[in-house]
C-alpha cells in the first residue's frame, strides 16, 4: 500500500500524489513551443519549497525524453550554491552539462566562453534544458547566465525565419526552476532575462485534495469522514508538502485504530500534536523567514484587526515573504488585493511562536489565596469575569508587560497583535491548571481572530477586535453574532481593545446585542491597554 510523502519528489508507485496533468501539459508546451517548429520559450518555473516544483518538471522531463525531435536535459544546481566566482561556476556548470551531452571534448573555462556550448556543430539538435534550484546560486552568477540565456533567445529570434534546428544555437527552451521568481523584484540593477514566461506552481485544489485522500481510503479499506477531508484542505489550504505531511500523521504516525473511520475529533486530536509538538522543515523555514526584522513588523502588522495590508509584488518584504510561504494574496477583485497568512495552519504556528517569544514571563495572574469562585468553579466559568480579570491584570503589569514589546515607528504605539498574544497567553495560564483549552482561529487568513475556550464541556467563542469607531463597532457586533451562530453557540463575547475608554461610553457600548437573525446574544466588553508612552 502507498503512503504519504512530503520528502522530496513523489514515486507514484510508492506514494499518494495528483496527477496535476494539466500543469505539466501546459509546462511542457511552454518548452516545446506553440509551434516547436519556431522554437519553445524560456521560462522560471518558481514556488515555495514543498509545493512540488521539483516532481512537476521531473515529470515534465520524462515525457519530453520521449520526443526524439529533441535532446532533453536536466541539471541539479544546489551543489554549486558556495562557488561565489562566477567563471569557476561557469566551468563547474558546463562540465556537468557536456557530461549529460556526451560531449568530452570539449572545455569551459570562463563565462565568456560558456555560449559556445548551445552553438550548432557543438550540439547535433535542439536541447531543451531544465535547471532545478537555480536560485541556490549567488545573485551575480544567476544574473550573469542569465544574460548569456537573454542573448542566445534574441539571437534565436532574429533567425526567424529558419526552423529551430538550424539557427545558430540550438537551446530550444530552457526552465530556470527556483523559490524565487527568479531574478525579478530582488535584482536591484534590473533583470536581464526579460524574455521569459513565468510557471509559478500554484496550491492543491480541493478537488485535488480530495481525490489524494480519496486514493487512501480505496488503498487502505479506512475510511475517512468528508469533514475531515474538508478540514485538511481548509487548514492547510492545498499546500502539498504540509497537507501530505498531515495526511502522514493522520493515516500513519497516529492512526492507532486503521479499521475504524478517521473522524473530526481524531482530526483535531492530530492537529493539536501538529501545532504544538512536532518539527516541520517547512514551517521552521517559514518561522526563520518571517522572525527578523523587518520581516517581523510586516508579520505583528498582518494580526491587526482592522485595517488590511495591500498586496504589491514589487514590495520587497511582501514579495520575500509571498516566495518564501508565508504570506498569500486575498483577490478580491483585480484592482483590490490583500496580503493574508497562506495558510491557517502557518498563521497559527506564527501566533503561537511571536505570543510565546514576546511573552516567556508574564507573571502572576492573580494571588496565591485569591477566591476565583466569582469566575471558575468546577463546571462553570464566567466569562465576562475573566476578561475583567484580565484587563485588571494588564493594567497592573503593563510597566513591565510592555517595556521591551515591539512597537510602530511611525507612532511608536504597541503593536495590535502584542495585546492578542497576551491575551491569549494570559487565558491559556489561567484554564492551564483546570484542564481548560484555548484555541486560536483566523476564519479569513488576515485581521480576525477568534479565540474559543473548552472547558467542563462547554464552548465559549471570544471575537477579537479593536474600536475603531462606531461604524465598525455595530459591523462587529453582526460579524461576531453569524461567527457564534456557526459555531452553534447562543451567546458570544466581543472583546475591543483599546488605549482608554471612561465610563459613560463604558455604560453606552458595553451593552448586550441580541442578534434578530442569528438569536445571538453578543456581549461587547473593552479592554483598556493604556496610553502609548508611559
Amino acid at each position: 500500500m502507498r503512503q504519504f510523502s512530503s520528502y522530496g519528489p513523489l514515486d507514484t508507485e510508492l506514494h499518494y500524489y495528483v496527477p496535476r496533468a494539466a500543469l505539466i501539459e501546459h509546462t511542457m508546451r511552454q518548452l516545446q513551443g506553440k509551434n516547436p517548429e519556431k522554437g519553445g520559450h524560456y521560462i522560471t518555473v518558481w514556488a515555495p519549497r514543498q509545493t512540488g516544483k521539483t516532481w512537476i518538471m521531473r515529470e515534465t522531463f520524462l515525457r519530453l525524453k520521449q520526443d526524439q525531435r529533441f535532446e532533453t536535459i536536466v541539471l541539479q544546481l544546489h551543489s554549486l550554491r558556495s562557488i561565489k566566482n562566477v567563471d569557476r561556476l561557469v566551468h563547474m556548470l558546463a562540465q556537468k552539462l557536456l557530461e549529460k551531452l556526451s560531449i568530452p571534448d570539449k572545455t569551459i573555462n570562463k563565462l565568456s566562453e560558456f555560449e559556445q556550448i548551445f552553438r550548432k556543430g557543438i550540439l547535433s539538435k535542439p536541447l531543451i534544458l531544465i535547471l532545478d534550484e537555480f536560485d541556490a546560486l549567488s545573485e551575480k552568477a544567476m544574473s550573469a547566465l542569465a544574460e548569456i540565456f537573454r542573448e542566445i533567445y534574441m539571437s534565436r529570434q532574429y533567425q526567424i525565419d529558419l526552423p529551430t534546428a538550424e539557427k545558430d544555437y540550438l537551446l530550444h527552451g530552457l526552465a530556470l526552476i527556483g523559490v524565487k521568481a527568479v531574478l525579478g523584484v530582488e535584482n536591484v540593477t534590473g533583470s536581464p532575462f526579460n524574455v521569459q514566461r513565468s510557471v509559478p506552481i500554484p496550491n492543491l485544489t480541493l478537488a485535488e485534495v480530495t481525490a489524494l485522500f480519496e486514493g487512501y481510503q480505496q488503498e487502505s479499506g479506512q475510511l475517512m469522514k468528508s469533514d475531515v477531508v474538508a478540514r485538511i484542505w481548509n487548514e492547510f489550504q492545498g499546500q502539498p508538502g504540509l497537507t501530505c505531511w498531515f495526511g502522514e500523521l493522520l493515516t500513519e504516525t497516529y492512526n492507532q485504530n486503521p479499521e475504524q473511520p478517521i473522524t473530526q475529533e481524531h482530526f483535531e486530536n492530530v492537529y493539536a500534536a501538529a501545532l504544538d509538538l512536532l518539527p516541520n522543515n517547512n514551517i521552521l523555514n517559514i518561522i526563520s523567514k518571517a522572525k527578523p526584522p523587518p520581516h517581523k513588523s510586516l508579520i505583528l502588522g498582518l494580526f491587526k484587526t482592522t485595517d488590511k495590508i495591500k498586496f504589491t509584488y514589487d514590495d520587497a518584504l511582501i514579495n520575500f515573504l509571498y516566495l518564501n510561504g508565508v504570506v498569500d494574496i486575498e483577490q478580491v477583485s483585480l484592482r483590490e488585493n490583500y496580503v493574508k497568512f497562506s495558510c491557517p495552519f502557518v498563521q497559527k504556528r506564527l501566533f503561537n511562536y511571536f505570543a510565546r517569544d514576546l511573552f516567556q514571563d508574564i507573571g502572576p495572574l492573580y494571588a496565591p489565596f485569591e477566591d476565583l469562585s466569582d469566575t471558575i468553579t468546577e463546571n462553570s466559568l464566567n466569562i465576562s469575569r475573566l476578561l475583567q480579570r484580565y484587563e485588571q491584570y494588564l493594567q497592573t503589569n503593563r510597566h513591565w508587560l510592555l517595556k521591551e514589546a515591539p512597537r510602530r515607528k511611525k507612532d511608536l504605539r504597541v503593536y495590535e497583535a502584542v495585546f492578542h498574544f497576551n491575551l491569549y497567553l494570559y487565558l491559556t495560564s489561567f484554564l492551564q491548571s483546570y484542564d481548560g483549552q484555548v484555541q486560536p482561529e483566523f476564519p479569513t487568513g488576515n485581521g480576525q481572530i477568534d479565540l474559543l475556550i473548552r472547558y467542563a464541556g462547554q464552548l465559549f467563542g471570544l471575537e477579537i477586535k479593536s474600536f475603531a469607531n462606531q461604524h465598525e463597532y455595530r459591523k462587529a457586533l453582526t460579524q461576531a453574532s453569524d461567527y457564534g451562530h456557526q459555531l452553534c453557540l447562543t451567546e458570544i463575547w466581543l472583546v475591543l481593545f483599546i488605549e482608554a475608554v471612561d465610563e459613560v461610553n463604558r455604560q453606552k457600548f458595553e451593552v448586550d446585542y441580541l442578534d434578530p437573525n442569528t438569536g445571538v446574544t453578543v456581549h461587547p466588553l473593552f479592554m483598556q491597554t493604556g496610553p502609548v508612552l508611559d
